[in-house]
């Protein structure tokens, strides 16, 4: 039998994906903090800001999807349990806040789509798109890197997935809840209760849909209260 001859040149090396696992997860939420942060620097745009934000952050959540864990949809029930919680939780909380500290007041100039529009089905519309992303998308986006990144990461920093979905750590359940309040400006403290809270469900479950139908629940009630009590800055 012959052997092949030798190669006259070095075999090149396997090419690195294009993009890696850990920046698919970053991606869609630097995306959404980044027009977040647009609202403050020109507020008249909100209503295009936000539409925009939606639908570029879904965009690239569906084109990385392929390179996220899979999804598990176990104990659907007590993360639309913990959601109805939650919601008690986020809203109670910092109600009590407003009203006994003032660094935690509510703002005055927070955006009301009733007064913006003078076209009432662009406000319609407008409400519709807002309830959508916070149903939505906002759901998959922040528990894709919150609690599927971010939580494995501080348990596994040479490769987040290493770690499994809810595996117990308590640097990452008070890591995660303290970062994700970082995003939610003077309802930090509110949303430390609220990230300590989903966390456990994480731990509980092992189930990452549990924690999303959470979130979606939660984002979902409180979008029918600010809209049936005009508490636009809860939004």
């Amino acid at each position: 039998m012959t052997q092949a001859p030798p190669l006259d040149y070095e075999p090149r090396p396997p090419r690195p994906p294009l993009l890696s696992d850990d920046i698919a997860y970053i991606v869609p939420m630097g995306i959404f903090l980044a027009i977040t942060w647009s609202h403050g620097q020109w507020p008249a745009y909100y209503p295009l800001e936000y539409t925009l934000k939606t639908i570029v952050t879904a965009v690239a959540l569906i084109v990385l999807w392929p390179r996220y864990s899979r999804i598990k949809w176990n104990g659907l029930f007590l993360g639309f349990l913990f959601g109805v919680i939650g919601t008690v939780q986020w809203i109670g909380l910092q109600l009590y806040l407003q009203k006994h500290f003032a660094f935690f007041r509510e703002s005055a100039d927070s955006f009301n789509p009733l007064t913006y529009f003078h076209n009432h089905i662009l406000m319609i519309a407008f409400i519709a798109i807002r309830m959508i992303g916070a149903v939505a998308v906002v759901p998959f986006m922040e528990e894709r890197f919150w609690r599927d990144y971010l939580w494995r990461q501080i348990i596994a920093p040479n490769d987040f997935k290493l770690a499994a979905i809810g595996e117990w750590s308590p640097a990452a359940l008070i890591i995660v809840s303290g970062a994700f309040a970082t995003v939610h400006g003077n309802w930090w403290l509110t949303a430390i209760v609220w990230g300590l809270m989903i966390g456990l469900l994480l731990v509980y479950t092992k189930s990452l849909g549990a924690c999303i139908v959470c979130h979606a629940t939660c984002n979902l009630l409180l979008g029918i209260w600010v809209l049936v009590y005009h508490r636009w800055s809860f939004w």
